[in-house]
């Protein structure tokens, strides 16, 4: 198969990630897994680990199967489709959890216009800290109704 097609498939993977993202966040963490995710909203717990990483363990499961479906040749296609899930998965922790959330204290002072509206964009979502309202599309994308001079 063409080194073009890996690429391409990388690539989809990685974008669709995003609908994934949202989908799953809207109607499974805010849905019927709630018990899981409110504790992200919420910071009423002492620990570094948050219920709410159950989900990136999850998806870090799934790449692992298209791996594996690759390395025992069930799907050539699967290194590509891992990786696109895996790289996903690292674009948004790097984002999510150490720029935004700072579970990392670094990339604290947030400078560009578009970084500090992110993190506004990000905060005006956990106002709610209940199951409703978990609508957050295009936050990351499209962050300019946040940014203020």
């Amino acid at each position: 198969m063409s080194i073009w097609i890996h690429i391409l498939v990388f690539a989809l993977t990685f974008f669709m990630m995003e609908f994934m993202a949202w989908f799953t966040h809207k109607y499974v963490m805010h849905g019927f897994l709630w018990s899981l995710h409110k504790d992200h909203h919420r910071k009423d717990h002492d620990s570094w680990f948050e219920r709410n990483d159950t989900f990136f363990i999850f998806y870090a499961l799934v790449s692992i199967g298209f791996f594996l479906l690759w390395r025992y040749d069930y799907l050539q296609i699967g290194l590509a489709i891992g990786l696109g899930i895996f790289a996903y998965g690292l674009t948004y922790f790097l984002v999510h959890d150490i720029f935004i959330h700072q579970r990392f204290k670094i990339f604290r002072n947030a400078t560009s216009r578009y970084g500090k509206a992110v993190r506004r964009a990000h905060k005006m979502h956990h106002k709610s800290t209940h199951k409703d309202h978990g609508e957050c599309f295009g936050m990351l994308l499209f962050p300019m109704k946040y940014w203020r001079k």
